[in-house]
């Protein structure tokens, strides 16, 4: 197993519980909401370029609610792989948290890339303003995290990221099964209402698909993360 890893997984668990349970150290949850829905519409934008479409906007609110906008002519399967690039997005990216941490090297530059990605959302799709600062505020951040942190430090981080991503999978996954997403721009169809629509299947199907996908995909994160090549011979790992 990598010792690394294991033991960046479980501080970050244990910070998970001062967050939600060490009295004012909750003060980063609704934070770590907007994470969650920027992983979210994010997945929606780059499953839109995936399939040819145009990422044209992205609004995220201070409710947690968000909206990504999209335009083009990608097909039915276009149409409901970029509804299911939302749904499946956070697991998605805690999976990648995951895999990073292999290397400590690799997680400082997991958050440079992030970093720079959030600065290039800023200025071609934010479309509010809550959205545009906040993203700003997270790309300064991580930035900074990956030029000034302690390479065990940045892959700490990393980890923690990867585990609250996994857990808003759990935490928001009724969202699977609604037929109507309540933004602060409105209500409008939900995600798999959209799917159901572009392939006929039933919207509740979808869901099932898209928990299922998930789940195989932060599985397979993780179990790649801890596990170690057999070798012939004792070694030591350097990094």
């Amino acid at each position: 197993m990598n010792v690394g890893v294991r033991n960046a997984l479980i501080a970050s668990a244990l910070l998970t519980v001062a967050v939600e349970y060490v009295p004012y150290a909750n003060v980063p949850g609704r934070p770590l909401v907007w994470l969650s829905t920027l992983t979210h519409e994010l997945g929606h934008g780059f499953a839109a370029l995936l399939v040819g479409a145009n990422f044209n906007s992205m609004q995220l609110h201070a409710d947690g609610s968000g909206v990504a906008g999209w335009s083009g002519a990608p097909g039915a399967f276009g149409r409901a792989f970029i509804a299911a690039g939302g749904l499946v997005g956070p697991a998605v990216a805690a999976a990648g948290c995951f895999l990073v941490t292999r290397s400590a090297k690799l997680s400082r530059a997991a958050l440079f890339v992030a970093a720079v990605v959030l600065a290039l959302c800023c200025v071609l799709v934010a479309r509010n303003l809550f959205g545009f600062f906040f993203m700003a505020t997270l790309a300064v951040a991580l930035g900074a995290a990956g030029r000034w942190l302690h390479e065990e430090a940045a892959r700490l981080l990393v980890a923690f990221l990867g585990v609250q991503l996994s857990l808003s999978v759990f935490s928001r996954s009724d969202y699977l099964f609604a037929s109507v997403a309540r933004t602060a721009n409105g209500v409008m169809p939900s995600d798999t209402a959209h799917m159901a629509q572009a392939l006929w299947l039933p919207a509740w199907f979808w869901g099932v698909v898209c928990g299922a996908i998930s789940l195989i995909v932060l599985g397979g994160g993780l179990w790649v993360a801890l596990w170690e090549p057999t070798q012939g011979a004792p070694g030591r790992a350097t990094d």
